[in-house]
C-alpha cells in the first residue's frame, strides 16, 4: 500500500501489459518489468523510505492501474532503459563494504602457531613442530647421552655433519614414525613424537647446551605445522607438509629434514628478532634525550658493550647462520632444494631478514653517534684540562714576578 501511494503521488504512467516491481535501496527507486529496467534519477525530490530494505519477494502489486496526469517533476526528466541482463549482474555483485581495508601480508615476525586458536584437526594428520633451546649444542656427547636413553641414531649423508637424526619409538599417532632433528645451532624439530616424549628429550638437551635460552622464550618462540602422508609428491600445501607414501625410508627423512631445516632457521630468527627488539627498547630513550639537549647518561664502557651486543647479534645472523645463503647440501639434490626454498618462502625468512638488518643498520648509526659523541667529550674535557693547567702556570710565573 505504501509502494502504490507513492507511485500514484509520483503520476509514473506504466505501458500496458508490463508489472511494475519496486526495489528501494538506500538512494534510489527503480522501476523493473519482465522486459526492461526503468530507472528514474529522482534523488533530489524522493524521500527516503524509513524502512531500510523492502523483499521484493514481500511485494503484492496489483496489475492494473489507474492513468494519471503526469507529475510537474517528471516532465522534462530524461529516463533510461536497461536490458535485463544488466540489472541480473548489478544486483548480483557484491557490494563494498566501506571502511573495510583489505587483510593485510603477513607480518615480519610470525606468530606461533601453538598459540593460535585450534581448528578441526583430521585423525591423519600428525605434528611438526620446532624449539630453539640454545645458541649451540655440543652435538658428540648429545648422541652418546639419547643413545644410552634408549632412542635410535639414523645416519644421515657426511655433508649434513652440522645435524642428528633420532628415531624413537614414542609416535604421537599411528600413521608415522616418530622422528627428531637435533641442529648444531641450538635447534630440535620433532616429528610425530608424543608430548612426554618431547619433554623428555628438551630435558636431556639441556645437559648439552651451550648459552642456552629463557625457558618461557623457547616456547614461546616455536613453529609448528601439520602434515599428512599419503599418495602424491612431497609438497608444502596450504601451510601444511604433504609427504609421499611412494619413497622409500632413506629419501622420506632426507625430505623431512629439509623441511626441519628451514624451521630451524625460523625459531632461530626468531630469537634473534626478540633480542633485537630488547636492544632497540634499551637504546630507544637515547634519540629523545639528544633531541631535548639533556645529557645522555652513557658511559664509555657502557656505549660499547652496546655495539659490542649490536655486532654479535649482526655476526649471528650475516655470517654464522644459513639466513643469506643456500645450504651447500642442496646444491647436487635439487628436489631437496625445491622444498627447502619452499618452505623458507612460506616462513617468509628472506623479509624478515631484510627488516632485521634494516634495524641494525639503523641501530648501528645510533652507536656511531654516541661513540662520537663521548668521544667529543672526553677531547674537549682534556682540552680544558690543558687550559686548566696552563692558566695555573701563568699565576706561577706572574706571582714570581710581583714578588
Amino acid at each position: 500500500m505504501l509502494l502504490r501511494s507513492l507511485w500514484c503521488m509520483l503520476g509514473a504512467r506504466l505501458p500496458a501489459g508490463r508489472t511494475p516491481v519496486f526495489l528501494c535501496g538506500s538512494s534510489t527507486i527503480r522501476t523493473l518489468s519482465s522486459q526492461s529496467l526503468h530507472v528514474d534519477t529522482l534523488q533530489r525530490h524522493v524521500r527516503r523510505p524509513e524502512s531500510p530494505v523492502l523483499s521484493v519477494s514481500s511485494l503484492s502489486v496489483p496489475q492494473r492501474h489507474v492513468r494519471r496526469p503526469e507529475s510537474p517533476v517528471l516532465s522534462g526528466i530524461q529516463r533510461r532503459f536497461y536490458s535485463p541482463d544488466i540489472v541480473k549482474s548489478i544486483l548480483k555483485s557484491p557490494a563494498a563494504v566501506p571502511g573495510k581495508r583489505a587483510p593485510k601480508g603477513p607480518r615480519t615476525k610470525q606468530p606461533s602457531r601453538t598459540n593460535q586458536p585450534s581448528s578441526s584437526v583430521d585423525e591423519d594428520t600428525m605434528r611438526c613442530i620446532a624449539f630453539a633451546t640454545a645458541d649451540q649444542y655440543h652435538l658428540p656427547t648429545l648422541c652418546h647421552d639419547l643413545i644410552s636413553h634408549g632412542f635410535t641414531e639414523i645416519n644421515l649423508p657426511r655433508d649434513a655433519s652440522n645435524a642428528l637424526a633420532i628415531s624413537t619409538d614414542m609416535a604421537a599417532k599411528p600413521g608415522d614414525n616418530a622422528l627428531m632433528f637435533l641442529f648444531r645451532e641450538g635447534s630440535v624439530v620433532f616429528w610425530n613424537v608424543e608430548d612426554k616424549t618431547m619433554k623428555r628429550v628438551l630435558r636431556i638437551l639441556e645437559r648439552h647446551e651451550i648459552q642456552p635460552y629463557e625457558v618461557a622464550l623457547v616456547h614461546w618462540e616455536n613453529e609448528e605445522i601439520n602434515y599428512t602422508v599419503g599418495h602424491g609428491n612431497t609438497k608444502l600445501e596450504r601451510g601444511d607438509f604433504m609427504l609421499s607414501d611412494m619413497i622409500d625410508q632413506s629419501e622420506a627423512v632426507l625430505e623431512k629434514f629439509a623441511f626441519s631445516n628451514a624451521l630451524c632457521l625460523s625459531v632461530k630468527l626468531a630469537i634473534w628478532e626478540d633480542s633485537l627488539d630488547n636492544f632497540v627498547e634499551s637504546i630507544q630513550s637515547i634519540p629523545e634525550t639528544l633531541k631535548s639537549g639533556r645529557r645522555v647518561k652513557l658511559s664509555s664502557a657502557e656505549v660499547m658493550k652496546k655495539i659490542g651486543e649490536l655486532f654479535t647479534l649482526r655476526h649471528c645472523i650475516n655470517l654464522r647462520s644459513d639466513l643469506l645463503l643456500t645450504p651447500d647440501f642442496y646444491w647436487d639434490r635439487e628436489n631437496l632444494e625445491k622444498l627447502y626454498d619452499k618452505t623458507c618462502q612460506f616462513l617468509n625468512i628472506n623479509r624478515r631478514v631484510n627488516v632485521v638488518n634494516q634495524k641494525l643498520e639503523h641501530c648501528s648509526q645510533l652507536t656511531d653517534l654516541m661513540r662520537s659523541h663521548l668521544s667529543e667529550k672526553h677531547s674537549l674535557r682534556l682540552e680544558w684540562m690543558i687550559i686548566i693547567l696552563i692558566t695555573i702556570e701563568v699565576l706561577f710565573e706572574v706571582s714570581k714576578m710581583i714578588f
